[in-house]
């Protein structure tokens, strides 16, 4: 039975989907010609904090645990899925993490609950507990590196959380330029997820 693999797309306070992000730039598409079942939900619009988005998405995993691949923001929801249902998640893959503790950052996201700003490494999330996540984690830079998906972050997930592992990196989806990329990325993804 092929592992399924829940796509959680990036975004905060925008108007970013799991179509503009997973879809459109062929990542989800290309799973599934490789044969992989893929779950693409959209996110909670207007969630109020971290924690209800990943209720939200708790929604829609299957009876097996799944390969979890999160981009940008994503990735807080994805670490409060996998903190609140371990068991549940196979393998987490963290793609282009979103940089937390950016006053630069956050004063271009006006408008987003202060809720969804706090963090240590990445927002929603403590160091602490990206240090208790025990499935196999992966995180995956964004390259080049920008003020949105930082270096720094992607180095402290490494420090932090216990055998995380360094994939080869690329643009995040929907930049331009990201289309050369998207074979790459996806022999990244299912070459963690089968390793």
């Amino acid at each position: 039975m092929n592992t399924v693999f829940l796509l959680v797309h990036g975004g905060l306070g925008d108007d970013m989907d799991a179509d503009r992000f997973w879809t459109r730039p062929g990542v989800a598409d290309g799973l599934r010609r490789k044969g992989r079942p893929v779950l693409a939900p959209d996110r909670l619009r207007h969630a109020p904090d971290w924690p209800a988005e990943a209720a939200h998405l708790a929604a829609f995993l299957p009876d097996r645990p799944v390969v979890v691949v999160a981009g940008s923001n994503g990735c807080s929801a994805a670490v409060r899925l996998a903190l609140a249902f371990p068991q549940r998640i196979d393998r987490l893959l963290l793609a282009w993490p979103a940089t937390a503790g950016d006053a630069e950052v956050d004063a271009r996201l006006a408008g987003v609950p202060r809720a969804l700003l706090r963090g240590e490494t990445l927002r929603g999330v403590t160091d602490d507990e990206l240090a208790t996540l025990a499935m196999p984690v992966g995180v995956l830079p964004s390259v080049p590196d920008n003020p949105f998906h930082q270096r720094r972050t992607v180095d402290a997930l490494l420090r932090l959380v216990p055998g995380c592992a360094e994939l080869p990196g690329c643009p995040e989806p929907p930049r331009p330029g990201f289309g050369s990329h998207v074979d790459g990325l996806l022999a990244s993804i299912t070459g963690f997820a089968d390793c």
